[in-house]
């Protein structure tokens, strides 16, 4: 599924690139977004409590601000930085809500909804500045900053609201996957129906595959003791990694080949 027709290019502003710094959304976009999702929150609770959790926060800081900085500096869509930077994200986006939770001792119940404001604000500063949401309009410095905000705010959401219904309602982590499973069944049978539209469509979507791929994944590495598999997060984070790698090269790949590409 793609979203061609689904928005409007407006005039950029500021510095403009030659197309869009957001890759074209098919199924495989986002099978690599769900990976990301799980392998940061695996990979965020991996670095935290096999490191002191200082430390553990500081290489996700520092891979953050670094792939941050190699995406924003590019001209042109590269899927490696994109989806590196992605990955980033989701790593530093789950810090955050946890550093939050446990760190401060915010409840999940308090911060979720901070979270959904935040990204609110978000949403209603890069509207009134760009006049548009749109995803392909990505073509200006300005607009990628409120997309990779929008983006992180995104993460720190999704991981409030998993654990909100994992830990505090007691659902467990494989019911709580499930349970969003079925909410983000309610975006395109919105779209469908014309209930909303597609920028809503797409943001509530990329929003819910956050607690789904991290559900999933916490559900894996978790001791059986917390009604996981006890896997272990580090070997569930390698498996996610390893699956990223090959489905980027892939993206790569096809990107290299593309007209597009060269244009």
């Amino acid at each position: 599924m793609t979203t061609s027709g689904w928005f409007t290019l407006t005039e950029a502003r500021g510095r403009t690139f030659a197309s869009s710094k957001v890759p074209e959304i098919t199924a495989l976009f986002w099978a690599v977004k769900l990976l990301t999702t799980g392998a940061g929150e695996t990979s965020s609770d991996f670095l935290v409590t096999h490191l002191d959790p200082v430390v553990g926060v500081g290489i996700g800081l520092v891979g953050f601000v670094v792939a941050m900085w190699l995406q924003l500096r590019s001209d042109r869509h590269r899927p490696v930085l994109y989806w590196a930077a992605v990955l980033m994200v989701s790593v530093f986006g789950t810090m955050c809500a946890d550093v939050l939770h446990v760190g401060v001792g915010v409840p999940y119940a308090v911060s979720a909804p901070a979270f959904a404001v935040i990204l609110a604000v978000v949403f209603v500063l890069w509207r009134r500045s760009e006049g548009t949401l749109s995803i392909h309009s990505i073509t200006s410095r300005r607009r990628e900053c409120f997309y990779w905000a929008a983006v992180l705010a995104t993460f720190a959401l999704g991981t409030a609201v998993g654990d909100l219904t994992a830990s505090t309602l007691h659902l467990g982590y494989l019911a709580s996957g499930i349970v969003f499973v079925v909410v983000l069944g309610l975006s395109p049978l919105g779209l469908a129906l014309r209930l909303w539209g597609p920028v809503f469509a797409f943001w509530s979507a990329y929003v819910l595959t956050r607690p789904i791929g991290a559900s999933f994944a916490d559900w894996m590495g978790v001791s059986q003791a917390r009604s996981g598999l006890g896997w272990g997060t580090g070997p569930v984070s390698l498996v996610l990694l390893a699956a990223i790698a090959v489905l980027v090269g892939v993206l790569a790949v096809r990107r290299r080949r593309s007209p597009v590409a060269v244009a």
